[in-house]
């Protein structure tokens, strides 16, 4: 009998244990699922930056059209932020997660799709033809006593191209597609976060959030790795012949295969949502309570009944809720601290969205690298700093404690660091590249006060050229010249990639002392200086990555903590629409179209309308780009003093150190910053979607 029992106990034993591994394996798998989540959003948001330039380029856009397209994430994001911050916690939150995964990955292949339906990419479309007919024939030269129509391109072709463009409107199915990756991403953090906290093991929370921080680096990672490798590639590989294109990724008319990146983005998002659709609401609950959850025994006791009775009561009193709502609203946007510090992060932010945005278009028009090189160096470099810096930055306010204002004051310090290195950054840029007939005479001796209608030289005035013509060569005395014909070249040899034009007499005409007056296709590559200063520019900015992840902790802190406790999800929410309004959608619009200001040379479509951007005045380039984040980041330090005196002097003489069972809060702070809405992360090394 006794061993009956014995044995009894041992299977009930052995039959609760595996209950338990079955439970902490729902778990172990929602967290596996979120991870492949994580990593997926970081690996979208990063392509999206890091390809916006090809994207121009492919549809003719404008920055500031582009500025639209990045921004569309924002826009997606906001039309459904309130129904999951609401609804998203009271409904079944792993499906909601996966349903969230799978629209991001629809909106990813969205965006690829146009590839597939625009034809083959014409990098020469002021001539017209198909790109296995770029040869000589379409490289006029400068032929005097012939007619004008020789080296211009017909109204008839023009217009023949104009009826035959089918992509002209194509970048809304991309501003589309990344609309859905906003809509989509939304429910991934918010909503994974409140699952671990509700179901992570007593004072265990903390190890999975800067676990879920660790794996969803490896998103940014894969990201800059994918643009660097595919934008190698042509942007039609596999239906052209390679032989036939001229022009190589250093052009600035170059497409890489941008859209195979968000196809494979794309699958990825949507495979990691499968598993979301198999893991139970709540990973601990077995069958048999969920069957019963509504019998009576559930309510153990007085206490909860009258909870719940009362819980309910609130639910139908919408009347009351919304008078809740503005009253605590209200309660928020009249407290001092909690507005100063919402504008100074929306400047701060702002600057960050803006920057990093066309900061791959900067690196390839300043330095002249290619956006693969770019891709590269500012993914490799910039992103383990951003890592050591966050990890720092949590490490630093546990170690010693600080309180509440020396939060704000270690947050100061670093905005001050970062802002002294963006001043840096003005050493760094380089001189204009010396163009003919945009910053210099067709004769290339002397400089022009604008690049608009530079009239022509005697050296090329017989040439009857094509002004908007974009068919950079290079002369042998190192000036950039904007086609054969005004370069004044009589004669060519070789064909594609080799092609070089002689008897030019513009180049002939500077005095360069060489016989040889020839010209070689593509622009003239940057002087040894430019490419010491491009050295210079990315050791200043591994320290401003470093700097600016440092304080991106404080951020999350100090806004969650200037407000009532039960405030603090409002605070969380209030801030999060404020920065994606003002600062996501925004941001990269104005950005935009201060670079557009700096576009000498603009591309021509195949309906005589303006393009894309060939050629920047990169002087002006950088001066705008980074002046406005310093206009931006001014007033911010001058909020942050103020701030700091208001919090003195409200929190005087009170003991504002967190307690210690709330020690995971950095930790929480931490992945907000680096994954949720990332946009901090991206910004000045890595910057994905919103610091708040």
């Amino acid at each position: 009998m006794d061993q009956n029992q014995d044995l009894n106990k041992t299977t009930k034993a052995k039959s609760s244990e595996k209950k338990k591994t079955r439970r902490c394996d729902g778990f172990k798998m929602f967290l596996a699922a979120l991870s492949l989540s994580y990593i997926a959003k970081g690996l979208g948001g990063v392509l999206m930056k890091s390809s916006l330039t090809q994207i121009e380029r492919r549809f003719e856009l404008s920055s500031s059209y582009a500025g639209l397209v990045d921004g569309g994430f924002e826009i997606g994001n906001l039309l459904v932020i309130v129904f999951v911050s609401y609804f998203g916690s009271k409904l079944h939150r792993p499906k909601i997660i996966g349903i969230g995964s799978l629209v991001m990955g629809i909106g990813g292949i969205l965006i690829a799709l146009p590839h597939f339906f625009m034809g083959h990419y014409r990098y020469s479309k002021e001539t017209y033809t198909d790109p296995s007919e770029n040869s000589t024939s379409s490289l006029p030269t400068c032929l005097t006593n012939q007619t004008l129509s020789f080296n211009r391109t017909s109204p008839e072709i023009v217009g023949k191209g104009c009826g035959k463009e089918t992509g002209s409107y194509m970048w809304i199915y991309v501003l589309l597609g990344n609309m859905l990756r906003g809509i989509g991403e939304t429910p991934i953090g918010p909503l994974g976060m409140s699952y671990i906290d509700d179901f992570a093991k007593e004072g265990h929370s903390s190890v999975y959030i800067g676990f879920l921080g660790g794996i969803g680096m490896i998103g940014p990672l894969l990201g800059f790795t994918m643009t660097s490798l595919f934008s190698k590639l042509y942007v039609d590989i596999g239906y052209v012949d390679m032989s036939t294109i001229r022009i190589t990724p250093k052009d600035s008319r170059w497409v890489g295969a941008w859209w195979l990146g968000f196809l494979v983005s794309g699958l990825f998002s949507i495979i990691s949502s499968i598993p979301f659709f198999f893991l139970p609401q709540n990973p601990y609950a077995q069958q048999k309570e969920r069957k019963v959850s509504t019998s009576s025994h559930v309510l153990k006791t007085n206490e909860e009944r009258n909870k719940t009775a009362s819980l309910l009561k609130h639910k139908n009193n919408v009347s009351d809720n919304v008078t809740g709502f503005f009253q605590s609203l209200k309660s928020i946007l009249t407290n001092p601290l909690y507005v100063i510090f919402l504008v100074l992060t929306l400047l701060q932010l702002s600057s960050f969205i803006g920057s990093f945005t066309y900061i791959f278009k900067y690196v390839e028009q300043q330095y002249g690298n290619t956006a693969s090189q770019a891709s590269f160096l500012l993914g490799t470099i910039t992103i383990p700093t951003v890592g050591a810096g966050m990890f720092a930055g949590g490490y630093i306010i546990r170690k010693f404690k600080l309180t509440l204002v020396g939060i704000a004051k270690f947050s100061c310090f670093t905005s001050t660091m970062s802002f002294i290195l963006y001043l840096i950054h003005f050493t760094t840029i380089c001189e204009s590249k010396s163009v003919a007939g945009l910053t210099l005479t067709y004769d290339g001796n002397n400089s022009v006060t604008s690049h608009i209608d530079v009239p022509l030289s005697y050296c090329n005035s017989d040439c009857n050229c094509d002004k908007s013509q974009w068919e950079p060569v290079c002369g042998n005395n190192g000036i950039t010249y904007i086609s054969p014909c005004l370069a004044g070249c009589k004669s060519s040899t070789g064909s594609k990639k080799s092609m070089v034009f002689h008897n030019c007499s513009c180049v002939q005409e500077t005095g360069f002392q060489n016989r040889n007056y020839s010209a070689h296709l593509g622009e003239c590559p940057r002087e040894n200086a430019c490419k010491k200063k491009f050295y210079i520019y990315m050791a200043v900015q591994v320290f401003n990555s470093f700097f600016s992840a440092l304080g991106g902790t404080t951020y999350i802190l100090l806004t969650v903590k200037n407000v009532q406790p039960e405030l603090k999800s409002l605070a969380l929410g209030f801030h999060t629409l404020i920065i994606r309004t003002l600062g996501g959608i925004l941001a990269p619009i104005y950005f935009g179209v201060l670079v557009d200001r700096t576009c000498m040379k603009w591309s021509v479509n195949s309906c005589g309308k303006r393009g894309s951007c060939r050629i920047y005045n990169s002087t002006l380039f950088g001066k705008l780009y980074f002046g406005m984040s310093i206009i931006l980041r001014f007033p911010a330090l001058i909020l942050f003093v103020i701030f700091i005196f208001a919090m003195k002097k409200k929190y005087e003489g009170k003991d504002t150190k967190p307690p210690e069972n709330e020690k995971n809060v950095t930790d929480e702070a931490n992945l907000e910053s680096l994954n949720n809405n990332g946009y901090f992360v991206l910004s000045a090394g890595a910057d994905s979607e919103t610091c708040t």
